[in-house]
């Protein structure tokens, strides 16, 4: 079984300007020489962390993680004037023409994920492939599944949880109830509520792996989660089953979508929807893991994937 490479350490950072108010946090590492991969981290709203250098070999890659703005180290962090799904598209090739990159490799989870797919589709010819982890298509129903009628079935109890700690709650829209909380002037309903919030985030995330435990609640957290809900009120500022509708221009490219059966945040369905919107694409299940990169299961997986893809320049058949 594959494990993360070890420990490195970027040889640059710096801060790229945007032309807004917008510094987004880029750093490089491995070989600058290699194969360049770009590596889009979840949320929207959290951020890259060192152990996401260790799924590509330093030799063979030239690996470069950002902050997507007004996360983790970009400035200004919380910054929601100008930080759309389009903002973050003309980020990523600002960050490849700065740094005179021609094509390259393009690795995302979750949320991460998505945005791969919709710079794809944008720019289909500097995309050598693609790796998707946890396939989140930005639609209604999946939105729905995670704040409305779907994963609150599985785990009814941190649901009810979060639903009591609203003083008038929607469970039509649940994301009009959290926006009037976090948009509104209550500090101690905005740190109870953010607690359930995360919590649920956690359990559905980490399922059977989840471990309950006292947060830390801050003003970066509400800044976060305001972040987080901004991009679901707007829709991820896609509009419906673009993702998915656009799947054509991405027949060349090639392609490896990995899923876990137990993911509760990004369910199966949207694995198997973009499989067959992308039939030429490898397309790996995995049994036991869920939503988390970390999983064991799911690191032999991703580490296995830019193994093969700095092997081959491709990938192998679906399986």
């Amino acid at each position: 079984m594959k494990t993360l490479y070890p420990e490195l350490q970027p040889f640059q950072t710096f801060f790229l300007e945007t032309g807004s108010v917008h510094q987004v946090y880029v750093e490089q590492s491995g070989n600058p020489a290699g194969i360049p991969v770009i590596f889009l981290h979840g949320g929207p709203c959290s951020g890259t962390k060192p152990d996401h250098r260790r799924f590509f070999n330093p030799e063979k890659y030239h690996i470069i993680l950002f902050d997507q703005r007004a996360c983790g180290q970009s400035l200004p962090f919380g910054e929601l004037e100008g930080n759309t799904t389009q903002d973050l598209i003309a980020d990523m090739e600002r960050i490849r023409q700065h740094l005179g990159i021609e094509k390259w490799l393009v690795f995302g989870g979750s949320w991460g994920g998505a945005l791969a797919l919709l710079y794809a589709q944008q720019h289909p010819m500097q995309v050598c492939g693609l790796v998707i982890r946890a396939v989140f298509l930005a639609r209604q129903q999946d939105l729905d599944w995670y704040a409305k009628d779907g994963a609150n079935r599985i785990f009814p109890e941190q649901w009810q949880k979060l639903i009591d700690t609203l003083s008038d709650p929607n469970p039509e829209n649940l994301l009009d109830s959290l926006c009037a909380v976090f948009w509104g002037g209550d500090t101690e309903t905005q740190t109870r509520v953010a607690k359930e919030w995360l919590a649920w985030g956690a359990l559905t995330a980490l399922g059977l792996a989840y471990q309950p435990k006292e947060l830390e609640i801050t003003g970066q957290t509400f800044k976060q989660i305001r972040m987080e809900l901004n991009f679901a009120l707007h829709r991820y500022f896609i509009t419906e089953n673009q993702i998915l509708d656009h799947c054509g221009l991405l027949r060349h490219i090639p392609i490896r979508i990995i899923h876990g059966r137990q993911d509760f945040l990004c369910p199966m369905e949207a694995g198997m929807k973009l499989h067959q919107a992308l039939p030429h694409a490898d397309y790996v299940v995995l049994p036991n893991a869920g939503h988390i990169a970390q999983h064991e299961e799911m690191v032999d997986a991703l580490v296995a994937a830019t193994d093969d893809f700095a092997g081959t320049g491709g990938f192998g058949v679906s399986v």
